[in-house]
């Protein structure tokens, strides 16, 4: 053996280097993230390391296993959870108001020989998953009005999606932990004028409302006001007639002669005879 290596070097290194690959391959680490299916000649033969519910990561199963090299492949998946990313699209609501839909999902698998038998791998699955998404979220959509995805209804909506979604996700070793809507919007052009439209058609209804009541607001006070002045004014003219007549013609004079002092009076000319009644306070109380 000593002999066959000093005469081919070369030859030694390779047989040595695939021998210490072969011895490497049969032994892989399995991480505490993943989960793997062993394959052997295209069949499933077991599965290490295999997700529990309720175990954390990081419990017994991780760690050195092994392999029959050539003859079996490892396959390996996630534990963790993963996002899915619906292909944007355009649903019909019941209003036939057409909206522009951005939805996730977050899922976990929790099957993974079931996932190998259906899918094979993390990306065909996912590539399978998508527009399962897509279809529920456009299904579950067009049952509600667009005014529903502004309120709190919108999180039962999510949850109809969620159920709907995992009765299928199951089929693939797969269970949804959530479903949301990034984002939802109408779509430009005539749509989205014909909404802007509307709500500022809405906004102005509200404005004119506001300002009529307002108004009417106002005059119930204008009109109390007037009532609770005429009443102090019948008061005063109760308790002394004539200088209620003096304070009276004093208002007179003012808003005649010199104006309310609100806006400039006009240039004007009265001519009166000075035994007038209406200058009787100019003229004394005593004649």
């Amino acid at each position: 053996m000593t002999d066959f290596i000093r005469r081919r070097p070369l030859v030694s290194a390779i047989i040595a280097f695939v021998l210490l690959f072969v011895l490497v391959s049969s032994f892989p680490v399995v991480p505490e993230t993943k989960q793997a299916v062993v394959v052997r000649f295209g069949k499933p033969v077991r599965i290490l390391n295999r997700y529990s519910p309720g175990s954390p990561i990081g419990s017994p199963g991780a760690g050195l296993s092994w392999r029959i090299p050539f003859a079996e492949e490892v396959v390996w998946i996630d534990k963790r959870v993963q996002n899915v990313d619906m292909q944007r699209q355009q649903v019909l609501s019941t209003d036939q108001r057409r909206l522009e839909v951005d939805a996730f999902a977050r899922y976990r698998i929790v099957d993974p020989l079931l996932m190998y038998i259906r899918a094979r791998s993390e990306a065909q699955l996912t590539d399978q998953l998508r527009p399962i998404l897509g279809s529920e979220v456009r299904n579950e959509l067009g049952r509600i009005q667009f005014a529903s995805l502004l309120t709190p209804e919108r999180q039962g909506i999510m949850d109809s999606v969620k159920t709907s979604l995992n009765r299928i996700a199951r089929q693939y070793g797969v269970e949804i932990i959530d479903v949301r809507i990034k984002r939802t919007d109408l779509p430009d052009g005539t749509p989205l004028q014909s909404a802007y439209d509307r709500m500022r058609t809405a906004r102005q209804q509200e404005a004119r409302s506001i300002r009529a009541q307002g108004a009417k607001q106002a005059q119930i006070i204008r009109a109390q006001a007037d009532a609770d002045a005429a009443n102090t004014y019948a008061a005063s003219f109760g308790k002394d007639p004539d200088f209620y007549d003096f304070y009276r013609a004093m208002q007179s004079y003012q808003t005649t002669f010199v104006g309310d002092g609100q806006e400039k009076p006009a240039p004007t000319t009265i001519v009166l005879s000075p035994q007038n009644d209406y200058l009787r306070e100019f003229t004394g109380r005593s004649r």
